[in-house]
């Protein structure tokens, strides 16, 4: 959960996470590294009068200055590509769940059961409980197993959305006619929150995502007392 005055990402629940997280590091890194450079150089042409003949004329440097940011550029995308592969990557899922936007609300349909299916809308300011999130929490939490491959599949019935959750590296974009795929895995429990990324309308800053992740006996629980219900 984001904080105030927070720098960084959230912590990160997902492998798929991490990875980003370690190339957001990777890329911040040398990023700095070139950055001092370049203030460096700059400070020393101010602050200098003596110039060397042999250095305003030189072809070895422009060689170095041609070669080295295309090896820098190719220590970012190698890293950038591997992770790119990896969020793509769907292997036989344990579990297939279908998020579906409305304006303005989230529909999950539990595509490996018959009728397992909800709606979740926000709660309002004035129906929160001690210690729920303004504006984060629904009604409903789309409750997953831990330690299990999962696979989304999102779309939308009316208008653009985007379901994204920070903290599992997770935003895919919800188009009508359009059945969009996600894949993560989840190495521990807990409530995660996100929210629609995408500009749907007036009420588009009131669809709340909220994942809760459970042991997998717990899922089996949940998901019979839900089909009960229904």
């Amino acid at each position: 959960m984001a904080h105030p005055l927070q720098l960084g990402f959230q912590d990160a629940a997902s492998p798929v996470m991490e990875e980003l997280l370690h190339f957001h590091d990777h890329a911040l890194m040398v990023v700095f590294l070139i950055s001092t450079l370049v203030l460096y150089i700059i400070l020393a042409m101010i602050s200098t009068k003596l110039t060397n003949k042999f250095i305003l004329d030189s072809q070895e440097i422009e060689i170095i200055w041609t070669v080295l940011p295309a090896v820098i550029l190719i220590l970012i995308a190698l890293p950038s590509l591997r992770i790119l592969y990896l969020m793509d990557e769907i292997n036989d899922p344990h579990l297939t769940i279908k998020a579906v936007g409305h304006q303005w609300y989230w529909s999950y349909e539990y595509t490996d059961y018959e009728d397992l299916g909800f709606d979740t809308y926000m709660i309002p300011t004035q129906d929160l409980a001690p210690g729920q999130f303004r504006l984060l929490e629904a009604d409903h939490r789309m409750v997953v197993p831990v330690e299990s491959p999962l696979r989304v599949l999102v779309t939308a019935e009316d208008v653009l959305h985007s379901w994204a959750v920070p903290r599992l590296g997770v935003k895919m974009d919800a188009v009508p006619g359009r059945l969009n795929q996600t894949a993560f895995i989840m190495f521990r429990p807990g409530i995660f929150y996100g929210q629609c990324s995408e500009i749907c309308g007036a009420n588009h800053s009131f669809m709340p995502i909220v994942v809760e992740a459970v042991p997998l006996e717990h899922f089996e629980t949940w998901s019979s007392l839900m089909l009960e219900g229904a």
